[in-house]
């Protein structure tokens, strides 16, 4: 069976993204919102209010980036 180039079409021409980039956000939306959690976890504990709305930023930004990669 022979190929035919002009049969071919490239993620590039589509426009579509390589898997590993979809999922290489995932993960750093996911890591976002595990490290905003961890901080609002600190913040409780040294009582550190500016420490917690860090937190919650952080968490809340992960969120919203993980709702955004979803297809």
């Amino acid at each position: 069976m022979d190929l035919n180039r002009d049969d071919i079409t490239t993620q590039d021409e589509t426009g579509e993204p390589a898997p590993i980039d979809q999922v290489e956000k995932r993960v750093e939306a996911e890591m976002k919102k595990i490290e905003g959690e961890a901080k609002r976890n600190v913040a409780d504990g040294l009582d550190d209010p500016d420490l917690a709305r860090e937190g919650d930023q952080l968490k809340e930004q992960g969120e919203r980036e993980l709702k955004e990669s979803k297809p």
